[in-house]
């Protein structure tokens, strides 16, 4: 993958294109070269930890927050500003493309994602609306409104991994072990690999608006691939998440797979296209290299727990996976998963500090 392949397929003023991004520590190390300070960047580093956001974010509903261009836009750029992060990750939802294409979906406050009517059968797939790429206008114009602020440093575009969304789709809303998605998923499989080429189908272009309008990398995220046996994954998941991800393979952009528990799945879940591998805090990244082969970019895996705890507890844990992260070709640090909301903004700013000391 190289940039010459990103210029034959992305717009002329593309910031991999006119070189904005193209050399950027992050695009860089996405691509495998290990440069003289580490990146670093943090999931959920926009919104709900920070003070600016809570301001600007009073009297508007999250889903409408992600789909206003200005709105999106600011709250991307905010944590970027504070901290010195070298990456802004696109302020938005997973669950954007379902309500594009007509799903009844909203976010509910202290809960999550919650479905107005559950996807449990062959004829509700059946009945799943098409995604119009013209919907995803706002998308693209957040997009391009913040890369044009953002300058040289890169912004990540991101999306659901099929499984995950699928999930919320069967269950209603969250869940902690997703039983009945599970269940569908070897009671009637033609539901459900019905239901995951067109979570598949819409995620991607959804990623693919956001690479399009000017996103440097992509990251497909599956938060709930935990609960599934690597048997499962790969027999039932993994060639959704691969269509998702294909999406954006001829624009040329690094590609970011990451999902919550996939330490018994890492290998599997590389090998649907993805560049770069991130971590979760459960195993050393180390460890990780290790069960990848070694020649794997890593991302992560800082332990979200201790970013409550004593700096000195947090500093050595940093320093640790700094040095875990030396048994990958490339690193970017980032956290095993997001930023929690209670979390002081200044630790992260600090985090940051002593990453591009080291």
């Amino acid at each position: 993958m190289t940039s010459t392949n990103a210029a034959t397929t992305l717009p002329a003023d593309h910031p991999l294109v006119d070189g904005r991004t193209a050399s950027s520590a992050l695009v860089t190390t996405y691509r495998g070269e290990r440069g003289d300070v580490t990146p670093v960047w943090f999931m959920r580093q926009a919104g709900r930890s920070l003070p600016e956001y809570r301001e600007l974010r009073v009297g508007t509903q999250m889903l409408d927050a992600c789909l206003d261009p200005e709105l999106s836009s600011e709250i991307t750029l905010q944590p970027v500003r504070r901290h010195g992060v070298d990456a802004g990750i696109f302020f938005s939802d997973i669950v954007i493309p379902l309500k594009l294409a007509g799903v009844d979906v909203d976010i509910v406050p202290g809960r999550g994602p919650v479905l107005g009517k559950p996807v449990r059968t062959a004829a509700d797939v059946a009945a799943l609306p098409t995604l119009d790429p013209s919907a995803l206008a706002p998308v693209a114009a957040g997009v391009a409104r913040t890369v044009a602020q953002l300058g040289t440093t890169p912004l990540i575009g991101f999306a659901g991994a099929p499984f995950t969304l699928a999930a919320y789709l069967v269950e209603g809303g969250p869940s902690k072990d997703h039983l009945r998605a599970r269940t569908l998923m070897h009671a009637d499989p033609d539901a459900w690999a019905g239901l995951l080429d067109w979570a598949a189908t819409v995620t991607g272009q959804f990623l693919r608006a956001q690479v399009v309008a000017g996103a440097s990398a992509a990251q497909l995220f599956d938060s709930w691939v935990g609960s599934l046996s690597l048997a499962d994954y790969t027999a039932h998941v993994q060639r959704h998440s691969a269509k998702a991800l294909s999406a954006v393979a001829e624009l040329g952009v690094p590609r970011v797979h990451f999902g919550v528990g996939s330490g018994e799945v890492l290998e599997a879940m590389h090998e649907i296209g993805a560049d770069v591998m991130g971590v979760d805090w459960r195993i050393p990244l180390a460890e990780a290299s290790r069960r990848l082969g070694g020649g794997v970019p890593l991302q992560g895996n800082v332990d979200p727990a201790l970013l409550a705890a004593p700096w000195p507890v947090l500093e050595r844990h940093v320093l640790d996976v700094l040095e875990s992260g030396k048994a990958a070709p490339a690193h970017v640090l980032n956290l095993g998963h997001g930023v929690p909301p209670e979390t002081d903004p200044d630790v992260l700013t600090r985090i940051v500090e002593l990453v591009h000391s080291r």
